[in-house]
């Protein structure tokens, strides 16, 4: 797909969002499911952005969030008939050769769909069968594409868009579809979370069956349990809904602080709770890391604003070169107290975390920060795991659930103890540095020496491809994909902004 189709790919989003968000603007009842309609056309990237939405009752209203709560995973299926083609194409065998018995399609999303089944084995288990959808890959491509080509004029007409690095966002996005394409990785996932969970009481992760498990199907241990977007049916089998939003969002906290690896699509079609309480996760397609530095970043955001320290959250922001520092960190501190002190003394039902990442966004904009790509995700998720607690109880406090995790986080990794173990790692990462020295010398003493004689030579294929990439970046044709792209985006940036 060229940059003319992906020009293309975003006109057509224009005209099929325009008409929803006016709809919206003005009111409409029939907002929701024109948007809804729109997104499903537009295919599996934009039926994401709806689903994130869905759980946002709070943003959208709550009659938009159940016109889009269908493409979590209600999607019109693809045939049972197609299904079978594709196991038996990704195995080389007939499905009655790997299943006893296999279903109609239960649930299906953006990228697949979900059958129950039974294995062959002597006895049989109960199995979920997950399948992708037929060309989803390619779809998906073409909306990476179209994405990549706004992403890149607005970069270079909006010194904004440079400090987002919308650029980035996006490398991020294609990598994480990238790995949710491949049913093998999101296998890898789900079992990575297992081993990190599986000592936990009230979070499980169900097994995977390696056997019957491909690139594009993946069989996993069956699961019985209500699903979190009921809150009837949970206090129906005696769970309080209330604690089961608690739960959430401490198992997410928890993944992301302690392992640095957390489920990132925790809408409620992905959430049960099971017979004996606990909250299963399942559909591993999207999944967050955070290095040790982002964690410690977090945690210490959140500690501060949960102790009003602002200055302390000033100084996390200047540590990690996040804001410039020929700014004041008195006057950034000022403007974080702007931002915290309003939450404190308010009801729960008012404090939205959606609200607070808005107001964070506009401050650090004042204050020339860098959007960090590794947290896209991590910020996505809270947003959505927030709106899924909020469904659950209207009164959510995310602060007071946050707090143990955030504090034991801290406690545990940036206490006295914690520092003798960082002191540890430093000694073996000088000593790994003094092993290493005498080819850093060499290294430098080469190079030396090149510039000496005349200067850094090249290899010729890296010539070669530098050469070739001025060439196609001059080409006169993107001009006018460039124009049509910014064309395209200002107008629905100006309708949408109108009234």
């Amino acid at each position: 797909m060229g940059a003319v189709a992906s020009s293309f790919r975003l006109l057509q989003a224009v005209w099929l969002l325009v008409p929803p968000a006016l709809a919206f603007r003005n009111r409409r009842p029939e907002a929701g499911a024109r948007l809804s309609q729109a997104l499903e056309k537009l295919g599996p990237a934009y039926i994401k952005l709806g689903q994130m939405l869905a759980t946002r009752p709070d943003i959208v209203g709550a009659e938009m969030a159940r016109a889009l709560e269908h493409l979590q995973d209600r999607l019109p299926p693809f045939s049972e008939s197609q299904a079978r083609a594709e196991i038996a194409d990704a195995f080389g065998k007939p499905v009655e050769t790997l299943f006893s018995s296999f279903g109609a399609p239960l649930a299906a999303a953006s990228i697949a769909q979900v059958h129950r089944a039974q294995t062959s084995d002597d006895p049989p288990v109960r199995v979920a069968v997950k399948v992708l959808r037929p060309h989803v890959r390619d779809d998906f491509a073409r909306d990476l594409e179209a994405l990549a080509l706004f992403a890149r004029v607005a970069e270079r007409l909006s010194a904004e868009a440079r400090r987002l690095r919308l650029m980035a966002v996006v490398q991020t996005l294609a990598a994480s579809v990238a790995l949710e394409l491949d049913l093998r990785m999101e296998a890898a996932a789900a079992s990575e979370l297992y081993e990190r969970t599986r000592g936990e009481e009230q979070f499980r992760v169900p097994h995977i069956d390696w056997t019957r498990t491909a690139q594009t199907v993946l069989t996993s241990e069956w699961i019985d349990g209500v699903s979190v977007r009921d809150p009837a049916a949970i206090a129906a089998a005696g769970r309080d809904p209330r604690a089961v939003a608690v739960l959430i969002m401490r198992s997410f906290l928890t993944q992301a602080l302690r392992d640095g690896f957390f489920h990132a699509d925790m809408h409620p079609g992905n959430l049960f709770i099971d017979e004996q309480g606990r909250l299963v996760a399942v559909d591993f397609g999207i999944m967050g890391r955070l290095d040790a530095g982002m964690r410690r970043f977090m945690a210490g955001t959140l500690a501060g604003f949960l102790q009003r320290d602002y200055r302390k959250v000033a100084e996390l922001h200047y540590e990690f070169s996040f804001v410039p520092p020929h700014h004041s960190i008195e006057t950034f501190a000022q403007a974080l107290r702007a931002i915290g002190e309003p939450i404190f003394g308010r009801s729960a039902r008012d404090v939205s975390i959606a609200r607070l990442l808005g107001q964070l966004f506009e401050t650090t904009r004042r204050f020339d920060m860098q959007a960090q790509p590794q947290l896209v995700l991590l910020q996505k998720t809270m947003v959505v795991v927030e709106g899924v607690a909020r469904g659950l109880d209207p009164d959510f406090d995310i602060w007071e659930a946050a707090r143990p995790v955030a504090e034991k986080w801290m406690h545990e990794n940036m206490g006295p103890e914690a520092a003798l173990t960082r002191a540890g790692e430093t000694f073996g990462a000088l000593g790994k540095l003094a092993q290493d020295l005498p080819q850093l010398v060499k290294n430098a003493e080469e190079f030396s020496q090149m510039v000496a004689e005349g200067g850094v030579r090249l290899h010729p294929d890296t010539a070669r491809a530098i050469a070739a990439e001025q060439e196609r970046q001059s080409r006169p044709w993107r001009v006018a994909v460039v124009l049509l792209a910014c064309v395209i985006a200002a107008a629905l940036i100006f309708i949408l902004s109108r009234g």
